[in-house]
């Protein structure tokens, strides 16, 4: 098989890379390249393809983005195992929607509670600062009525750090502010005074939590974190029965 191509301009290379991405991703996807085999090498596939080095690399370069295979350097390009399988997404749009909010806090009671329970036990002075920031950044809130919602994000994030385990801000972080829907909902649509009882409110949640941390208190900081989302979710199915 020979993809003809087109004339040498950098537009035009992008369009034949692509079309060896499709041809390739359909060989991956009808098993012509299983799971877990070692792909043809570049050499074989341009002889077979006719084209370039260059083009044949950005091609499995894009492929190793889209998750279906993986480079092992002097050894080969290799199917992956998982090869197919629609990766984990969860956009703004789907967290917005009321259901998919009170889905999202589900998440994070799930995510946030072993997270705050490995902080307890794996916390350093760096990572408790951090969450005193959070914690003192919302009290000022509290007493000016500040319509700031990134003290709540950065209070979660501490302690997702303070996990010692990347993978748990990793989570967080890509799901990001989306998952804070009370503060999205609330902030902005109450007065004043209602909104200051309602962030002392979740500080003091906050302010439970950290102190099991700082005690090394893996079981109290995982039922802090759980009381303090299983109420934001309260607070959440209360705004939209509201609404």
């Amino acid at each position: 098989m020979t993809v003809e191509a087109p004339p040498a301009t950098w537009a035009r290379r992008e369009s034949l890379s692509s079309q060896i991405v499709r041809v390739l991703s359909d060989r991956i996807k009808q098993d012509e390249y299983p799971r877990g085999s070692k792909m043809p090498t570049e050499k074989a596939l341009m002889e077979e393809l006719g084209v370039s080095r260059t083009v044949v690399r950005e091609a499995v370069a894009n492929l190793r983005a889209s998750g279906l295979v993986s480079i092992q350097h002097g050894i080969g390009v290799f199917v992956r195992d998982d090869a197919g399988v629609t990766p984990f997404r969860l956009g703004d749009a789907d967290l917005m929607q009321a259901g998919n909010m009170v889905k999202g806090l589900e998440l994070r009671i799930g995510i946030e509670s072993e997270a705050a329970a490995l902080a307890a036990e794996r916390r350093n002075a760096a990572d408790l600062k951090a969450m005193k920031a959070a914690c003192d950044t919302m009290e000022d809130a509290v007493e000016n009525a500040t319509r700031n919602t990134l003290a709540d994000f950065e209070f979660h994030c501490a302690v997702a750090a303070a996990s010692h385990n990347e993978h748990f801000s990793g989570i967080f972080n890509y799901l990001g502010e989306t998952l804070m829907p009370r503060m999205r909902r609330t902030t902005h649509a109450v007065d004043d005074k209602t909104l200051s009882t309602l962030l002392a409110r979740v500080n003091k949640e906050h302010l439970a939590i950290l102190t099991a941390i700082e005690a090394g208190d893996p079981d109290g900081a995982r039922a802090a974190m759980r009381a303090h989302l299983i109420a934001s979710k309260d607070r959440t199915l209360a705004k939209m029965r509201q609404d």
